[in-house]
């Protein structure tokens, strides 16, 4: 019996006829080769049925309604490529798709950014309740490491009165970051401008930060799985202990906030790192789906009364 990848994906060219044979084939394929689950999906089944159900244009919530739909030979051949490219090639499915999700809200999405999957898209639900009192009285945000645009995008979404710089040191990212508030017609309030964090801002300031920034390790990054390394490096790594993103975060977000502004940071799942190298610093550890040592809050006035 033919057991390589070549010759088992020759076979179901030829022998699968539903959306549950392609589904059933491409969960065995995926958990054979041991594929890595971390860029939206949560396992190996929500994986083939997403993969399946967007190749063939069907929607993404309903799998049930077309489980014994007989397909095409070109239908079935479309699915299978995409199934092979995300064995053989180990690239992340919102790659393979180009396109991400947070909540309710599709992202454009390829290699030169990084899959979107910040925890502070789930504060944003909120409002960023209860550390936002009023909605309406965010007039000015900034996005720092934006790569797609996806914060920005959603801290324009959440507040109507704000305008928003979404910045990155990438060209490459904020070309697709441009196509995202295309997509969401934002262009007159969100604005991407390339800078090395803060360095290009001038006098701007602002209500709101929000950061996502790099806050990979170094021992990390060298542990990474494949489709990690399919990732911008730039936007994964900060040094040795994760934290050389947040220690420029930190230092430069009093000189652009405004008096009573407030500074949003992702930094993983490295809350005790983070309070180690800031012991002086009254951080508010936000709940999120992930616990509260990933998403951390801090005002200008506590900021400034910590130096």
């Amino acid at each position: 019996m033919p057991t390589s990848p070549k010759d088992i994906f020759s076979l179901a060219r030829r022998e699968l006829v539903t959306v549950r044979d392609l589904v059933r084939f491409a969960v065995s394929a995926f958990n054979g080769e041991k594929l890595f689950f971390g860029h939206g999906s949560a396992d190996a089944f929500d994986e083939a049925a997403y993969l399946v159900l967007h190749t063939l244009k069907l929607p993404p919530d309903k799998l049930e309604p077309f489980f014994d739909a007989r397909l095409t030979s070109i239908e079935r051949d479309a699915v299978l490529a995409v199934i092979e490219r995300r064995v053989r090639e180990r690239i992340p499915a919102a790659y393979l798709t180009n396109e991400a999700w947070l909540g309710e809200y599709k992202f454009f999405v390829d290699q030169r950014v990084i899959v979107p999957r910040s925890f502070i898209a789930e504060l944003l639900r909120e409002s960023l309740a209860p550390w936002v009192e009023d909605p309406d009285s965010i007039e000015s945000a900034l996005d720092l490491c934006t790569g797609s645009g996806c914060l920005a995008i959603l801290a324009a979404l959440t507040f109507p009165h704000a305008v928003v710089d979404a910045v990155d040191l990438s060209t490459e990212a904020l070309e697709v970051a441009e196509r995202n508030i295309g997509d969401y017609a934002l262009a007159d309030r969100v604005e991407p401008i390339r800078s090395n964090m803060f360095e290009e801002l001038g006098d701007r300031r602002y209500d709101l930060i929000l950061s996502n920034p790099p806050y990979v390790t170094a021992k990390s990054m060298s542990a990474l799985p494949q489709e990690y390394l399919r990732e911008p490096a730039m936007a994964l790594a900060s040094g040795i202990d994760g934290l050389d993103h947040v220690r420029l975060i930190l230092r430069g977000a009093p000189d652009y906030l405004n008096e009573d502004g407030l500074l949003v940071v992702e930094v993983g799942f490295n809350r005790e790192g983070v309070e180690a190298a800031f012991p002086n610093l009254p951080f508010t550890w936000a709940e999120t789906s992930a616990g509260d040592g990933v998403v951390f809050l801090i005002t200008r006035k506590e900021l400034l009364s910590a130096n």
